[in-house]
C-alpha cells in the first residue's frame, strides 16, 4: 500500500476520535518512528509505498484510543527526549510552562538545591539539571517502575539526578532544599467522567487521582513540610484550574503572604508559587 493511502485510512478510521490535523500528526509521528520517513520525504515523494504493516498494526490500538506516546515509548518535553510507559503520566504543555517559569526564575541563581516530588518519567527535574547546571537535583516517586524509567531519562539527557522510590507521606523533613516543585495527583474521582478514554484507560491511575474529600492532600503535606524546615523556601506547584479556591484558602489558612498562580496558555489556572516563610 502506498503510504498516502495509508494515511487516508487513518483519517477515515479515526476521524471520530481525532481532528483531521491530529490524525495527520499521529501518523507522521509513527511513520518516523518505525519507518524513518518524515512528512517532508512523503511530500518530496508521494508514491512512498509501505516498507512493512507495522502502521497497519497500530492503527488497532489507536483505534481503542492508545496514546501514540504508549505506542512509540517516547515523547519529547521542553526540546528533549523521553521514555514514557504505562507506570508515567505522558507529560503534557502545561507542564512546559511550569519547568518554564522556574528556569526563568532560577537562570542566573547557583547551587539551588532542587527536589521534584512525583517526578513520573522525571521530565520535570531532568530539565531543571539539564537548564540549571549549577543546581543539585533530586526527585522522588511513590513507583519503583516510574523511577527506573526516569533514571533512564536522565542519563539519555545527559543529566544528573538524584532518584528515590519514596512516598511523600513517610518523609518528615525537607529542609535540604531550597525550591521544591510537584506536579501531584490532583484530578478528583468525581471528574472520572470528564476525562477521555485515552487517559483513564491507559495512563496510572495513582498519579491522577484523588479522592474529593482529600483533593489537597498532597500540597497540604508539602507545604507542612516546608514551614516545618525553618527557612525560606519557594514552591511550585502544578494544580487544578478548579481548585484553586480551595487552594487559596489552604495558604491562607497557613498564614502564608506571598503567593501567585498563573494561568496557563489555555487561559487555564494550572500553576502556583509559593515562598516560605
Amino acid at each position: 500500500m502506498k503510504i498516502k493511502e495509508l494515511l487516508k485510512k487513518y483519517q477515515s478510521e479515526l476521524k471520530d476520535i481525532y481532528s483531521k490535523e491530529e490524525v495527520r500528526q499521529i501518523f507522521f509521528r509513527l511513520s518516523e518512528h518505525f519507518w524513518k520517513i518524515s512528512r517532508i520525504d512523503l511530500a518530496l515523494n508521494p508514491q512512498l509505498k509501505s516498507p512493512d504493516d507495522k502502521l497497519e498494526v497500530v492503527l488497532y490500538d489507536l483505534k481503542k484510543q492508545k496514546p501514540w506516546q504508549y505506542i512509540t515509548g517516547k515523547t519529547e518535553f521542553f526540546g528533549l527526549s523521553f521514555e514514557v510507559n504505562s507506570h508515567t503520566l505522558i507529560p503534557r504543555p502545561e507542564t512546559e510552562e511550569l519547568v518554564n517559569w522556574i528556569i526563568k526564575d532560577y537562570k542566573n541563581r547557583e547551587n539551588i538545591s532542587i527536589i521534584d516530588i512525583g517526578t513520573g518519567s522525571g521530565v520535570i527535574a531532568v530539565c531543571l539539571a539539564k537548564h540549571l547546571k549549577k543546581s543539585k537535583v533530586k526527585a522522588i516517586d511513590i513507583s519503583e517502575k516510574a523511577i527506573l524509567t526516569a533514571q533512564r531519562n536522565a542519563l539519555k539527557n545527559g543529566v544528573k539526578v538524584d532518584f528515590s522510590q519514596k512516598n511523600i507521606f513517610d518523609i518528615n523533613n525537607l529542609s535540604a532544599y531550597d525550591l521544591i516543585v510537584s506536579n501531584p495527583p490532583y484530578v478528583r474521582f468525581s471528574e472520572k467522567k470528564h476525562i477521555k478514554p485515552n487517559v483513564l484507560e491507559y495512563e496510572p491511575e495513582t498519579a491522577l487521582f484523588v479522592p474529593d474529600e482529600q483533593a489537597l492532600i498532597f500540597y497540604e503535606k508539602i507545604i507542612e513540610l516546608s514551614k516545618k524546615s525553618g527557612k525560606e523556601q519557594i514552591l511550585y506547584f502544578e494544580i487544578n484550574e478548579f481548585l484553586k479556591p480551595d487552594l487559596k484558602k489552604l495558604i491562607l489558612k497557613n498564614n502564608i503572604q506571598r503567593f501567585f498562580f498563573i494561568k496557563d496558555f489555555y487561559d487555564k489556572w494550572r500553576m502556583l508559587k509559593i515562598q516560605i516563610p
